[in-house]
């Protein structure tokens, strides 16, 4: 029997998916693919099929599922085609690990569905947790450790608080890099282009959360995240810049010291400290040099020029569907922006306008979440 850990990769075309797999050639000896999803990059699928070999692999858009079987060169791997087998993924019961790094609200029944099935989830999908929270934390509250964050800030509280009781937690500080525009005034924001918000100075991330770390939206989220993630009231979690992005987060205990995790900007570790928790491996990566004199420095957030981040802690002390929706408005408004359909700075009034229109309910089940977010999609659309 093998004592390599099988996983199964949900996007493993993006940049956590891709980074995944870069540490699983690392350490070939521990982790096996077990599984393999995408969206619709045929190419980059068919040549992780090649190479690593998975029992199965998920094409979510069929228009590319034809050109996918052709550039496959083995048939060891059963090819699916469509959306509906990426639960069956999600619930193999061969999986050790489902590393769930699907962007947006299509992250959120998979995670739902892997933990029901008993499956050990690590989360990249910020959505999970930002819409469905409350089910999740739910399902997880005999077994806290089935889910584990790949998020960095998420990651590095999770390694402070190993031996900690979360209840002598005083505060959690999750630092924000600032992104591209954190010296920009209001009217400079007017002016920002698309190039302009993929130019972030410290992390290499795909389009939509580097928008996301743009307007500060991304520590809304994550706020929200660490809120569910580790059952801490939503007043005692807050953000802070740091342009350096070094500190990932800091833990602020009830005795007035504090805990922080510190590192190079790379996602390679916290994507293998999922994998491994609670233990740690040796990981190929740039190390801090202590022989070298460098700034560790730390500011308020203006929510003033980045109105985003308001709005996310508005939805989430309104709770029930408004998180539901603030993610739907957001996800349509940045794909907006990105196509250049609307401006930067009118992404957060497209949010603001569905949480104001869009009636709030307070019950939630998979159900009620597909329609809010349905109605906040469409809506989002149109402003």
């Amino acid at each position: 029997m093998s004592s390599k850990k099988n996983i199964v990769i949900l996007g493993s075309t993006g940049s956590i998916g891709s980074q995944t797999l870069e540490i699983i050639r690392q350490h070939s000896d521990q982790f096996q693919v077990l599984a393999l999803s995408c969206n619709n990059s045929w190419k980059q699928l068919a040549e992780q099929v090649n190479e690593f070999r998975p029992k199965y692999a998920l094409l979510a858009e069929e228009a590319g599922f034809s050109s996918l079987k052709h550039a496959v060169s083995h048939s060891e791997t059963t090819l699916l085609g469509g959306r509906e087998d990426l639960l069956r993924l999600a619930t193999l019961d061969e999986a050790d690990i489902v590393l769930n790094s699907l962007v947006g609200y299509a992250g959120f029944e998979p995670t739902v569905a892997a933990l029901k099935s008993g499956n050990k989830v690590a989360l990249a999908n910020k959505e999970s947790l930002v819409v469905g929270g409350a089910l999740v934390r739910e399902l997880i509250s005999e077994q806290p450790d089935q889910l584990i964050p790949v998020d960095s800030e998420h990651s590095a509280m999770l390694q402070c608080l190993v031996g900690e009781p979360v209840q002598q937690v005083e505060k959690l500080v999750i630092t924000a890099s600032g992104g591209p525009f954190r010296t920009w005034s209001k009217k400079e924001m007017e002016k920002i282009t698309v190039d302009d918000a993929l130019d972030h100075p410290n992390w290499s991330m795909g389009s939509k959360i580097t928008v996301d770390s743009a307007t500060m939206m991304n520590k809304g989220l994550e706020i929200i995240e660490a809120h569910w993630l580790f059952d801490i009231p939503l007043e005692r979690i807050e953000a802070v810049v740091h342009p350096q992005s070094i500190v990932h987060s800091v833990i602020t205990f009830n005795d007035g010291s504090s805990k922080a995790q510190l590192g190079p900007p790379t996602m390679k570790v916290p994507i293998l400290y999922a994998l491994t928790y609670p233990e740690r491996k040796m990981l190929d990566v740039p190390r801090l040099d202590w022989h070298k004199a460098f700034e560790l420095t730390f500011e308020p957030v203006d929510y003033d020029r980045f109105p985003c981040l308001e709005l996310a802690l508005e939805a989430a002390r309104t709770g029930g569907t408004a998180p539901a929706i603030l993610n739907a408005a957001n996800e349509v408004a940045v794909a907006r922006f990105l196509k250049e359909e609307i401006t930067y700075t009118h992404i957060p009034k497209v949010i603001e306008r569905c949480l104001v229109q869009l009636n709030n309910s307070e019950t939630l089940s998979l159900d009620t979440l597909k329609i809010i977010d349905e109605k906040a999609r469409n809506l989002a659309q149109t402003i």
